[in-house]
């Protein structure tokens, strides 16, 4: 289905049905003057519209959760568009990633299946390489964290600890979402309490020496990440750009 069809097609009465008995109130008079169509994307000298990608990010346990399948997913888009543009063309593909590859899944399922813009932004991380070793080099590709250009002894809990938090920039984690995040699939007796959180904290903020403020304590709340200056992130192939939700 092309842009200029969605664009051109009529929008849908909105006018509910009156129950018996009321009078609806009068509507204004239509203008004498037709309104304007609405204007059309500009595009690229010598292209035209041909289809559209929908990037779906959704795992099989999250659908699960909703009472569906990735399948059942993608049958009913299909019904849905043969239902409004019989002589269109369809094609689906699951995206598979790296397991447990962090970020949004929609970030995921864009890289996984080698959208343009997506894989253009990892092909110009290599230029980082170039950067002085002074401040703190998070690489998500590798887990690891290099340290004033020396690779700091993280733990794997204090790393996956410090990912979490990279990943979700500038938002407060709550110590109960770190728990049930990072210690997913453990039973109460094994999973630890929320002070222990603070220990780990503690140990990651050790490690980070001067650059322990990068990991900051929201009082009563959580932990939240800032970047600063003297702080960048790598991520490689098959890992999202940050989780801003």
């Amino acid at each position: 289905m092309s842009i200029s069809a969605v664009l051109d097609r009529p929008a849908a009465s909105t006018t509910r049905p009156q129950p018996a008995g009321r009078v609806a109130p009068a509507q204004p008079a239509a203008s004498a003057t037709p309104a304007a169509p609405p204007a059309r994307p500009a595009l690229p000298a010598g292209t035209s519209p041909r289809g559209f990608a929908l990037y779906v990010g959704i795992d099989e346990s999250k659908a699960a959760e909703a009472g569906v399948s990735l399948g059942t997913l993608v049958e009913a888009l299909r019904r849905t568009l043969s239902e409004l543009a019989p002589a269109a063309e369809t094609y689906a593909t699951v995206a598979l990633a790296p397991a447990g590859a962090g970020g949004r899944d929609v970030d995921v399922v864009r890289l996984a299946l080698h959208e343009p813009s997506a894989v253009a932004r990892t092909k110009e991380e290599p230029a980082e390489e170039d950067r002085a070793p002074r401040g703190v080099i998070v690489d998500i590709s590798r887990k690891r964290v290099l340290i004033d250009g020396e690779s700091a002894a993280f733990t794997f809990k204090e790393f996956e600890l410090l990912q979490y938090l990279v990943l979700r920039e500038g938002r407060t984690i709550e110590r109960t979402e770190l728990v049930s995040s990072l210690w997913e699939g453990t039973t109460d007796d094994e999973a630890p309490g929320e002070r222990t959180i603070d220990v780990h904290v503690r140990r990651l903020r050790a490690k980070l020496g001067v650059y322990e403020d990068i990991v900051r304590t929201v009082r009563g709340v959580g932990y939240r990440f800032d970047r600063h200056a003297d702080v960048s992130i790598r991520y490689g192939h098959g890992t999202p750009s940050p989780d801003r939700f």
